[in-house]
């Protein structure tokens, strides 16, 4: 896959669960649109932002989760470098 086939995604939520594992979602810029990611806690700190497949990403079908996401997405993308880590 080439970076013309991506779409950059940005960290708009984090939740640490029971398992020792951190749920990670990306959303775009508008917030139509994530990606939800689990990896396990020792992996380090996640970048702001990653390059998906747009096969990858799923709808977002409430209104104010689109909003609050795309608001999240444009605030990470505006303070943050694609490849700092948060």
């Amino acid at each position: 896959m080439s970076e013309d086939e991506t779409e950059r995604v940005w960290l708009v939520y984090r939740e640490y669960t029971d398992k020792g594992l951190l749920d990670l979602t990306y959303a775009t810029p508008d917030g139509d649109r994530v990606l939800s990611r689990q990896r396990s806690l020792n992996a380090g700190d996640p970048t702001a932002a990653v390059d998906a497949d747009p096969a990858d990403l799923e709808p977002v079908e409430d209104p104010a989760d689109r909003k609050r996401y795309g608001q999240e997405a444009s605030r990470m993308r505006d303070d943050h470098g694609p490849d700092e880590r948060v």
